[in-house]
Order: structure tokens, then C-alpha cells, then sequence
């Protein structure tokens, strides 16, 4: 081979590597996920680095007391993270292919991704309070 055409093939790996690199920036910037609490009364979405980007709470959290909403809150963040994660490392296998890369990419992830073979941990089961038996019992505030 000479070398006119060898710089021309090493141009074009080139060129692909930045088309690649490109490609998975901009899914990247893309990536968030979801997750709903299976009652429907909590929705979490977070960015692609697991940050809460919102946060949609219904009517029926008021039936919750505090300490099991935030329970169900942080359940429905971390699914949420997980899905992220996920995104992510679909879009780096695009990037990298399944390799020591993806690996560490993989092993970086606080909350795992959706699709690791990691079971989640069980819902919480939701004990509800009557409006009556919360305002008979309302919950201590402590500041």
C-alpha cells in the first residue's frame, strides 16, 4: 500500500470515529428517565448524571404518611436513575461496542442500569390514613 493510500484509509477511520463520537454526544445529551411509582401517585425524571429534573406528585400521596413518601419517592428516583443508565450505556455500546470500555462505563453506575440482571428492591407497601385519623393523628414536626 502506498502511502497516499494509507493516509486516505486512516482519514476516513478517522472521519468515522468522529461521526461515532458525534452520534453519541448527541444521545447523550438526550439521555433522562422515568419512573412512576406503581400506584401512579409518584413520577420522578432525572438527567443522564441521575439528577432530579422533576418531580410530579398526585392527589393520592396525601393518603401517605411523610417518612413512607419519602420512601416511595427515593424507590421512584433510583428506577428512574436506573433508565438513565441504561440510555447511557446503550448509547456507549454504540460508541464503543461490548468492551473493557463499556465495562467501566457499566461498573460507574450508583444505581446499576435497567437490564443488569439486578433484581430492584420491592415496592413498599403503601399503608393509607383517612383524612379523620390523619387530623386526629397528625404527624410530629420537628424543626
Amino acid at each position: 500500500m502506498n502511502p497516499e493510500q494509507w493516509l486516505a484509509q486512516y482519514d476516513e477511520t478517522l472521519q468515522k470515529a468522529a461521526a461515532s463520537a458525534q452520534k453519541a454526544d448527541k444521545a447523550l445529551r438526550e439521555v433522562g428517565g422515568t419512573a412512576t411509582s406503581a400506584d401512579g401517585d409518584v413520577t420522578v425524571r432525572v438527567s443522564a448524571g441521575g439528577a432530579t429534573t422533576g418531580l410530579f406528585l398526585r392527589p393520592g400521596v396525601r393518603d401517605l404518611e411523610p417518612e413512607q413518601l419519602a420512601r416511595v419517592i427515593l424507590e421512584v428516583t433510583r428506577q428512574a436513575q436506573r433508565d438513565a443508565s441504561a440510555q447511557v450505556v446503550a448509547a456507549m455500546e454504540e460508541l464503543v461496542g461490548d468492551s473493557p470500555a463499556l465495562d467501566v462505563v457499566k461498573a460507574n453506575l450508583p444505581q446499576g442500569y435497567t437490564g443488569d440482571d439486578v433484581e430492584a428492591p420491592a415496592a413498599t407497601p403503601r399503608v393509607k390514613r383517612s383524612d379523620d385519623e390523619y387530623f386526629d393523628n397528625p404527624p410530629e414536626v420537628v424543626n
